[in-house]
């Protein structure tokens, strides 16, 4: 994986293979941080990267001025690999916790500007997410929630939903504070 834009331009990461991860790829995490980096002043936004795994979304972020960002994933393995990245790039702007997702958006009360998800493609409760993130509050006024997921799972009978944008096997689906 490598650092698409920002001050981390060009930067490659090999984060250990034993990781159970699947990164974004390149190709729609740039499509992504297009649309963002249009719509957001980074400077003034919090982030919550669910499911961070190998960190390369919240390193993206980092590296683009984003005020903070919260990595949140339960394998000890990526909360490590995340945690000496941040040491070595010196990323004061990163925190990671190790929690089970599901428990930690039952125990948060912080909102923010954007909220990525990037569950495993396996995992049943993925329709859960943007109901949990709307239900409890945790997007801010003018909030985006984006849930990475297999093409063939539809989340548009979701609270907030917006629209879903295909990238090959993966699709990114966007939802709205709901007023």
């Amino acid at each position: 994986m490598r650092i698409i834009g920002g001050r981390l331009k060009g930067i490659r990461f090999n984060a250990p293979e034993s990781l159970p991860v699947r990164p974004t790829t390149d190709m729609a995490k740039e499509a992504l941080f297009n649309i963002l980096y249009n719509t957001y002043d980074f400077d003034n936004c919090d982030v919550l990267d669910l499911f961070c795994g190998t960190g390369n979304i919240s390193f993206e972020f980092a590296s683009r001025g984003i005020k903070s960002v919260t990595a949140v994933d339960k394998h000890s393995g990526c909360i490590y690999w995340v945690k000496s990245v941040i040491e070595k790039h010196q990323l004061e702007e990163m925190t990671v916790e190790k929690a089970d997702v599901f428990k930690y958006l039952a125990a948060t009360k912080k909102s923010y500007q954007i909220i990525f998800a990037d569950p495993p493609y396996d995992l049943p409760t993925i329709p859960k997410i943007p109901e949990l993130v709307m239900t409890n509050g945790f997007l801010a006024d003018n909030g985006l929630l984006i849930v990475e997921h297999p093409s063939l799972l539809k989340l548009n009978a979701q609270p907030g939903f917006k629209e879903t944008r295909r990238y090959g096997n993966s699709s990114f689906s966007f939802f709205e504070k709901s007023n």
